[in-house]
């Protein structure tokens, strides 16, 4: 059985504006580095299944069990 994956919101800079993202993340692949947001620029298991541009990445964050309800969304 798989590790159950991580909730992560990232919010991201868009031609004057923000906006954010959810993405799940595998939890090992957080682990392995000290800040979450060099875990999404750098650790190969995440570049490898998704792409955000480093240079418009502000702010990334692990949603608590309340920032996300029974079907995995956030509200």
């Amino acid at each position: 059985m798989s590790e159950a994956l991580l909730p992560i919101r990232i919010v991201v800079a868009d031609n004057g504006s923000f906006r954010d993202l959810t993405l799940r993340l595998p939890p090992a692949a957080v682990e392995r580095h000290e800040r979450l947001i060099d875990a999404i620029r750098e650790d190969p298991e995440i570049t490898a299944s998704i792409f955000v541009d480093s240079r418009r990445l502000v702010a990334a964050w692990i949603l608590s069990d309340s920032d996300v309800d029974g079907n995995g969304t956030t509200g």
